[in-house]
């Protein structure tokens, strides 16, 4: 991505100690640099707190395995472009169990990704396109889940539409070393 962003990330000299507290939380080595995404976030401290808590609940104490998520996530990531998204998902699916070649398929035609789990690429596929689980995707998902994971599926497409929406629409920049969605 080469575009200016349109807000830039909240610099450390500019934070209240609050939202310093709060972004010091959010890095996954505590030595680490903020994330871009947080740091820019960080300009609207209640909002980046009360989502942070939202998104943290999906990404480390959900109902789903982290393959399926980190699934539903990266196809999710790749159906909106978002490569920010796709990039910091990389790692996180690969500690999930998925190979890179799955992830790549990932990013490509139903086809291919649907090899790697066509139930869980279906139900992203159809909330990214059409804003809702068709009733034979669903069906197929009922027999694999439970009540709270099926919840939870929905939410966490919606959530990653979510942040792929506003890190593209305010042009957040990848760290240095984030890959982008594979071609």
């Amino acid at each position: 991505m080469t575009e200016t962003p349109r807000i830039t990330p909240l610099p450390p000299d500019e934070r209240e100690p609050r939202t310093q507290e709060l972004l010091d939380s959010l890095r996954f080595d505590p030595d680490g640099e903020d994330m871009h995404l947080f740091a820019t976030l960080a300009r609207h401290p209640r909002l980046l707190k009360r989502w942070s808590q939202f998104g943290g609940l999906l990404l480390a104490g959900g109902t789903l395995s982290a393959r399926d998520r980190e699934v539903l996530i990266l196809r999710t990531a790749a159906n909106c472009g978002a490569d920010y998204e796709w990039g910091h998902h990389l790692p996180l699916g690969r500690h999930a169990g998925l190979t890179d070649d799955e992830m790549t398929a990932l990013a490509g035609s139903a086809a291919a990704a649907e090899a790697v789990d066509a139930d869980l690429v279906r139900a992203a596929d159809e909330l990214h396109e059409a804003n809702v689980i068709g009733d034979a995707t669903w069906a197929a998902l009922a027999a694999r889940y439970d009540e709270a994971q099926l919840i939870e599926l929905c939410m966490v497409v919606g959530q990653y539409h979510l942040v792929a929406f506003t890190l593209r629409s305010l042009r957040i920049q990848p760290e240095a070393g984030v890959e982008g969605i594979p071609a």
